[in-house]
């Protein structure tokens, strides 16, 4: 009898499976995403730092710079020519400042090098055409060859990130590489394609289009007043076409601070929701970061004190907020997004949505 219950037993045990001998296998557990790791690694202060790209004065690092960075975090540098002496110079300026920076991602070195009368260093550099010059060749690949020229040369110097091309559509300043859609955008997109190969970061500039306005931004602000179907037709084509073509995490959108009356008649488009996350982010896809123009220029700062711009310009949508010439002015802009975060204004979540964004950008210098 004993003999038969054993028997049974192991025939049960060979029924349920339990007979068998199984490998127990640990979970394994996925890699830590480093965005992820360098963000939870950032105080409040460091996180909004990231979210200002500043100008600053002289050829070499100075006490002035020192302060700025460790102060206040900043994630960015724009140069000019008061900045720039030659190669050597440049390049080494920018290491110091980076080393001075001591932050737990690259800074950008920015500039604007879009060819023609809109480049820095030309007194050593070698400079493209304007944008309207190599338009009015009618091949696209001369774009891209200048695009891959300014990629070399400007890392050659330290800087990592150009302002350029410009995908304005008609602009009459040169600035433009013509006055059809369909053209820029096959420009633009040559020019992108030039970046890309060179692993090089680039921005396309001014959405949604700034080719139809008729007061200079520097000074004041002006309306669009064409129709929703007119832009889409006439000036978001080049836009569209890279931001859908394109690794978004490559380029920055720089958005300018024209009004479009059949947008959002009410706020410029760098402090805009409906223009920033409504048509750029949630209709046209864009993943990547968003930087407004010069937050100093007379379009904006005559309409809408500088405490409350930078704080808008988040609450539309934005990441970047670029404050090129005035440390003061820098400091204010920092200052008002700490406070409104520190007030609940702001939530830290949406502030770690545009480092998440800034910080995937960065990787592409690691």
């Amino acid at each position: 009898m004993k003999k038969f219950f054993v028997m049974m037993f192991a025939a049960v045990l060979l029924m349920t499976g339990c007979g068998e001998v199984k490998e127990v296998q640990a979970d394994v557990l996925p890699p830590p995403d480093p965005i992820e790791e360098k963000l939870n690694s950032m105080t409040l202060e460091e996180k909004v730092g990231q979210m200002l790209l500043v100008g600053v004065y002289g050829t070499e690092l100075n006490e002035d710079i020192i302060y700025s960075l460790n102060q206040f975090h900043f994630g960015g540098v724009i140069f000019y020519d008061r900045n720039l002496e030659s190669v050597a110079q440049t390049k080494k300026f920018a290491e110091d400042i980076e080393a001075a920076a001591n932050q737990k991602a690259p800074l950008f070195f920015a500039i604007d090098m879009e060819g023609g009368r809109v480049a820095r260093g030309r007194n050593f550099l070698e400079v493209a055409p304007s944008q309207e010059e190599i338009g009015l060749t009618g091949d696209p690949e001369v774009a891209k060859y200048w695009a891959k020229h300014n990629a070399n040369i400007l890392r050659s110097i330290g800087v990592n990130l150009n302002f350029a091309p410009v995908a304005d559509v008609g602009s009459r300043d040169t600035r433009s590489f013509g006055d059809n859609a369909q053209l820029v955008a096959q420009f633009v997109d040559a020019a992108a394609q030039g970046y890309d190969e060179e692993n090089f970061l680039y921005t396309l500039k001014h959405f949604p289009g700034i080719g139809k306005s008729k007061i200079d931004p520097h000074q004041e602000v002006s309306n669009v007043e064409d129709s929703r179907e007119i832009l889409d037709a006439e000036d978001l084509p080049p836009f569209v076409k890279i931001i859908r073509g394109h690794d978004n995490s490559n380029f920055m959108v720089m958005i300018g601070h024209l009004v479009y009356d059949a947008l959002d008649p009410l706020n410029s488009a760098s402090l805009s929701p409906i223009v920033m996350t409504e048509l750029l982010r949630n209709e046209l896809g864009f993943s990547g970061v968003v930087i407004t123009d010069d937050l100093e220029m007379g379009a904006i700062k005559n309409h809408t004190d500088l405490p409350s711009l930078g704080v808008k310009m988040i609450q539309a949508g934005g990441d970047i907020a670029l404050v090129c010439h005035n440390y003061e002015s820098q400091q204010i802009v920092y200052n008002s997004i700490l406070a409104a975060v520190k007030r609940g204004e702001i939530s830290e979540s949406r502030i770690n949505e545009s480092v998440r964004r800034i910080l995937k950008m960065k990787a592409h210098l690691l």
